[in-house]
């Protein structure tokens, strides 16, 4: 049987992907794509979603069949939305779709299925599906992903304004994960190196370092942390979505005096606190036992 052109043009479009529904529409019966995928190598993929033959079903047109399976109320979410947005590299092995509350889907394999009723202004489409806007995609694959700070600070640099993220944030409290996702926003927002430093104050006190204190005077500077009887300065890198050129050039001025006279300078970044803390420490007691062994 010869395809429409109108349905030869939709399998352009869809990366390959075919509904049942569609087919049938551009008068390609159920029974024929059954026999398509028997015959001619095409594979059912999702249900009521086929993959024509010679198709390669990679990250793009498996995300593409979730969406197409869900239907118009669908939206991709999660970390599928945020590589469909070009901030993460690699699909996720599984695709979460959202739906509202009385859609009574139920996922399969690969695909699972969220049920909440989502605000107008954190859907969107792109390149011929609905998914998550930018903003909320951030804040739901940031507290999805091993290593959220750094996926979040990646997104705050190149897609999408913290004030947007913040409103998005705004929209959704109460959702499943969106304490993780305060708590990420609030380390990410104008006071994330003195939200930072409380970080690093906590782990010092925990390990039983003692003898430091935070904004000690140096010239016309405040090191973040210092141990004046060892001079040891610890600066804590602010996020880099965060930095401006002047406040990037007056650490390194800082930082350059620091050495100049004499100090040992320790630099860590928020991912260095939150997620190997006892590398932190490690450093500053090297530091510390270096210090005491040439006193």
């Amino acid at each position: 049987m010869t395809m429409h052109p109108t349905l030869l043009r939709l399998l352009q479009a869809q990366d390959g992907l075919v509904t049942s529904a569609q087919a049938e529409e551009h008068g390609f019966p159920t029974r024929t794509l059954r026999r398509r995928a028997q015959d001619d190598g095409w594979e059912r993929v999702a249900p009521r979603v086929y993959l024509a033959g010679g198709r390669e079903y990679g990250d793009r047109p498996r995300i593409r069949a979730a969406w197409l399976w869900a239907g118009d109320t669908g939206v991709v979410s999660g970390p599928a939305a945020a590589w469909w947005h070009g901030m993460l590299d690699r699909g996720p092995s599984e695709v979460t779709v959202t739906v509202p509350r009385r859609v009574g889907l139920r996922g399969y394999p690969g695909v699972r299925v969220r049920r909440r009723d989502l605000d107008p202004d954190d859907v969107t489409h792109a390149k011929g599906i609905r998914l998550t806007g930018h903003a909320l995609t951030a804040l739901e694959t940031a507290i999805t992903v091993p290593d959220g700070s750094a996926f979040l600070d990646r997104a705050l640099q190149k897609h999408v304004p913290f004030h947007d993220v913040y409103l998005a944030y705004c929209r959704n409290m109460g959702a499943r994960g969106f304490a993780r996702a305060a708590a990420l926003l609030t380390a990410a927002a104008d006071r994330a190196d003195s939200a930072a430093e409380r970080i690093l104050v906590t782990l010092l006190r925990a390990a039983g370092i003692t003898g430091w204190t935070p904004g000690l005077p140096f010239q016309q500077w405040k090191i973040d942390i210092g141990f004046p009887a060892e001079r040891i300065a610890i600066e804590i890198d602010s996020w880099a979505w965060h930095t401006d050129v002047q406040r990037f050039r007056t650490d390194r001025f800082k930082g350059n005096a620091l050495v100049g006279a004499g100090w040992t300078l320790l630099r860590f970044t928020w991912h260095d606190l939150t997620n190997r803390p006892d590398y932190v420490i490690a450093q500053i007691r090297a530091a510390l036992h270096t210090a005491a062994a040439t006193a």
